[in-house]
C-alpha cells in the first residue's frame, strides 16, 4: 500500500492546471444553464398549479446542481488556496469565481420564493400526489420555510446587507484579533500561537499565558462589544421580519431539526452538567492541582512517547475499518491511491483538518499529520465525514447533501472505531492519557457547546430586552455559563469572561448545538453496533440517507428515536461510563 499512497491532493481529478481552458468553459456551461432556467420559469406560473409541470420544474432545478460544472471552478480554486495560501493568482481566482457564482445563485432565488407562494390547499394536494413523491421532502421544506420568507426584492436586499451588517463586523474583529501579539519569555508571539501553547505548557506558564491573553482580549473588547451588539441586533431585525419567535428558531429550521428535539437536547445535557463536573475533578487530580483555573480546562495531562508515522496510521485505520466492513477500508485505499488526501503540513497550507465534497465531484480530505496519536484519530474522524459524503451521493442530487446537525455523527462514529483499535495495545499510562483525551473531546463537543448555547440564548434575549449590552455584562454572562458545566473545582476571574471576544462559534448563531446532537447520536450508534454487529447495515442506511428526510426521521428509520428525551440520557450514560473507566485506571 505504501507504494500506492499519494500524500498530496491530485488536482488533475478536477483540472489539468490553474489555467486549464476547461475552467472557463465549465463556468460558462453552468451560467448558460442558470440563464435558461431563469428564462423558462421566472415569467410563468403554470408550474405552481399543475403537478406535471411542477415535477418538470423541480427536475430542471435539480439538474442545475447535478452539473459538476455548477461549483467545480470555485471549489477547485478554494482547495488550491487551502494548500497554497500565498499563491496570488489562485487567491484572485477565488475572489473572481466567488463573485460570479454568487450572482448566478441570486438568479435562482425566485424559484423557491414562487413555490412558497402556492396556497396551503394546493400545497397539501402536491404533498399527497404520488407523481411528486421524489420531491415531497424538498417541497415540504420549501413550503414550511415560506412563511419566513420575504419578497424577492427584500431577500436580495437582506443578502446584500448581510456583508456590512454581519460579515464585515466579524471579519474586522478576526483581523484585529489575528494582529495581536503578546510578549512571553522575552519573545513576541501571535495571540493564536499563545492559545496553542496553553494546552502544551506547564501549569505556571499556562496561567501566565492566560493572564497575558486575557489582558489583550480586554484591550480590544470595546470593538467586540460593538460587534456583538451589532450582529445580534441585526439578527433580531431579521428574525422579526421573518417571524421567528426565538433566537435559535432560524438555525434549528435551517439545520432541518424540530425545535422540541433541540430544546430537549439542551435541557437534558444542562441537567446533567454533573457529569462534566465529575470529569474535571479527575482532571485536577491528574494535573496534581487542588483548584483549576479556566485556562486549565484544555490542559494536556501528558504526551504519548510513541509516534505514529502516516504509514502506521494507514495500517491502524485500514484494520479498524475492515473489522467494521471491508467496503470502508476499500474506499480509504481508493482515496490514498487517487490522491484524495493531502497529508502533511506545508508552508502556506491551511491548518487543522477537514473533509470536503459535493455531488458529482471527488471528495477530498485535508490533514496536517504530525506523527502523534491525535493525528491518527483525526484521520479516522475525517474519513467518517468522507464516507458520509460519499454514500450520501447515492441520493438524487437534491438530497445529496446532509444537514449540519448530523455532520459530526459519522465522523465521531468512525473515530470510535479507530480509538478502540489502538486503545487495547497501549500501556496503562498511555490508556489513561488516551481515555482522558477521548472524554475531554466528548465534554468539549457536548457539555461545553450546550453551555455556550445557553450563553447565546441569554445574550440574545438580553440584547433584545435592553437594546445594548456592555462588554462587562457580556463577560459576566460568559463566566456564569462556563461555570455551570465546569463545576466547583474551578476558580474564575472577571477577565475569563472575555473569551467571548475570540470564540468564533457564537458569530454563527446557535451552530454549537450541532456538535452535541451529532456526538451523542454517534455514541449511541457505536453502542448499538457493539451489542449487535448486524447494526452496521442500519449505520450504512444512515450514511446513505443524505438529506432525504429530517434528521429525526432518518434516525427513526433505523430504530433511533431522538425525539424521546430518554435517548439523550442514554448517550450521556455512555460518557459517564467512560469517566468511571478512567477513574478505575487512575485509581
Amino acid at each position: 500500500m505504501k507504494n500506492m499512497t499519494k500524500t498530496k491532493w491530485n488536482f488533475k481529478l478536477f483540472y489539468k492546471n490553474d489555467k486549464d481552458n476547461q475552467i472557463d468553459l465549465d463556468f460558462k456551461n453552468f451560467e448558460q444553464a442558470v440563464i435558461s432556467f431563469e428564462k423558462k420559469y421566472k415569467e410563468t406560473d403554470t408550474y405552481l398549479s399543475d403537478s406535471k409541470k411542477l415535477f418538470s420544474a423541480c427536475q430542471d432545478y435539480e439538474k442545475l446542481f447535478a452539473m459538476p460544472e455548477s461549483g467545480k471552478p470555485l471549489h477547485y480554486f478554494l482547495l488550491r488556496r487551502d494548500v497554497d495560501s500565498n499563491n496570488k493568482f489562485v487567491i484572485a481566482k477565488v475572489n473572481e469565481f466567488t463573485e460570479k457564482t454568487n450572482k448566478l445563485i441570486n438568479k435562482l432565488i425566485f424559484f423557491k420564493l414562487s413555490l412558497g407562494k402556492i396556497n396551503r390547499d394546493t400545497q397539501d394536494i402536491f404533498l399527497k400526489d404520488e407523481s411528486l413523491q421524489k420531491f415531497h421532502y424538498f417541497l415540504k421544506k420549501v413550503f414550511d420555510g415560506a412563511k419566513h420568507e420575504l419578497s424577492e426584492a427584500e431577500e436580495k436586499v437582506i443578502n446584500l446587507l448581510d456583508t456590512p451588517a454581519h460579515s464585515m463586523w466579524v471579519d474586522g474583529l478576526s483581523k484585529t484579533l489575528n494582529n495581536q501579539e503578546i510578549r512571553f519569555k522575552n519573545k513576541n508571539i501571535s495571540i493564536n500561537e499563545a492559545f496553542g501553547l496553553t494546552t502544551e505548557s506547564n501549569t505556571k506558564d499556562r496561567r501566565n499565558l492566560a493572564k497575558l491573553i486575557s489582558e489583550k482580549l480586554v484591550s480590544i473588547s470595546d470593538f467586540s462589544e460593538a460587534e456583538i451588539n451589532a450582529i445580534v441586533s441585526n439578527k433580531k431585525i431579521n428574525d422579526e421580519l421573518r417571524g421567528y419567535d426565538k433566537p435559535y428558531s432560524e438555525t434549528v429550521k435551517r439545520y432541518e431539526n424540530e425545535e422540541k428535539t433541540i430544546e430537549c437536547l439542551v435541557d437534558v445535557v444542562t441537567k446533567n452538567f454533573k457529569i462534566s463536573q465529575r470529569f474535571y475533578k479527575i482532571k485536577a487530580k491528574l494535573l496534581k492541582e487542588k483548584r483549576l483555573e479556566y485556562i486549565d480546562r484544555s490542559a494536556k495531562i501528558g504526551e504519548f512517547k510513541k509516534e505514529f508515522s502516516f504509514d502506521e496510521a494507514i495500517k491502524i485505520i485500514s484494520s479498524s475499518f475492515s473489522k467494521f466492513d471491508s467496503k470502508y477500508s476499500d474506499i480509504f485505499s481508493r482515496y490514498l491511491g487517487k490522491g484524495q488526501i493531502d497529508v502533511y503540513p506545508n508552508k502556506g497550507k491551511r491548518g487543522g483538518a477537514y473533509c470536503w465534497g459535493t455531488y458529482g465531484l471527488p471528495t477530498v480530505v485535508l490533514l496536517n499529520h504530525t506523527n502523534n496519536f491525535n493525528s491518527v484519530v483525526t484521520l479516522g474522524h475525517e474519513m467518517g465525514h468522507a464516507f458520509h459524503t460519499e454514500l450520501s451521493q447515492k441520493q438524487t442530487p437534491v438530497y445529496a447533501d446532509y444537514t449540519i446537525s448530523v455532520a459530526e455523527t459519522a465522523s465521531t462514529l468512525f473515530e470510535n472505531f479507530v480509538f478502540e483499535e489502538i486503545f487495547e495495545k497501549l500501556s496503562e499510562k498511555e490508556k489513561i492519557l488516551a481515555l482522558h483525551n477521548k472524554i475531554d473531546n466528548s465534554i468539549k463537543s457536548i457539555f461545553r457547546q450546550i453551555a455556550c448555547f445557553n450563553f447565546e440564548k441569554e445574550l440574545h434575549q438580553e440584547i433584545r430586552r435592553v437594546g445594548y449590552l456592555p462588554k462587562e455584562d457580556i463577560a459576566r454572562l460568559m463566566n456564569k455559563h462556563m461555570k455551570s458545566y465546569l463545576g466547583p473545582v474551578f476558580d474564575f476571574k472577571d477577565e475569563d469572561g472575555y473569551s467571548f471576544v475570540y470564540w468564533s462559534h457564537i458569530r454563527r448563531f446557535f451552530y454549537v448545538y450541532s456538535y452535541a446532537f451529532g456526538a451523542l447520536i454517534s455514541d449511541v450508534l457505536y453502542s448499538e453496533y457493539k451489542k449487535d454487529k448486524n447494526f452496521k447495515d442500519k449505520i450504512e442506511h444512515f450514511l446513505s440517507a443524505g438529506g432525504s428526510k429530517s434528521p429525526e426521521d432518518i434516525f427513526m428509520d433505523i430504530g433511533i428515536d431522538v425525539r424521546d428525551p430518554s435517548f439523550f440520557e442514554k448517550g450521556l450514560k455512555i460518557i459517564e461510563e467512560n469517566i468511571k473507566r478512567l477513574e478505575r485506571l487512575v485509581g
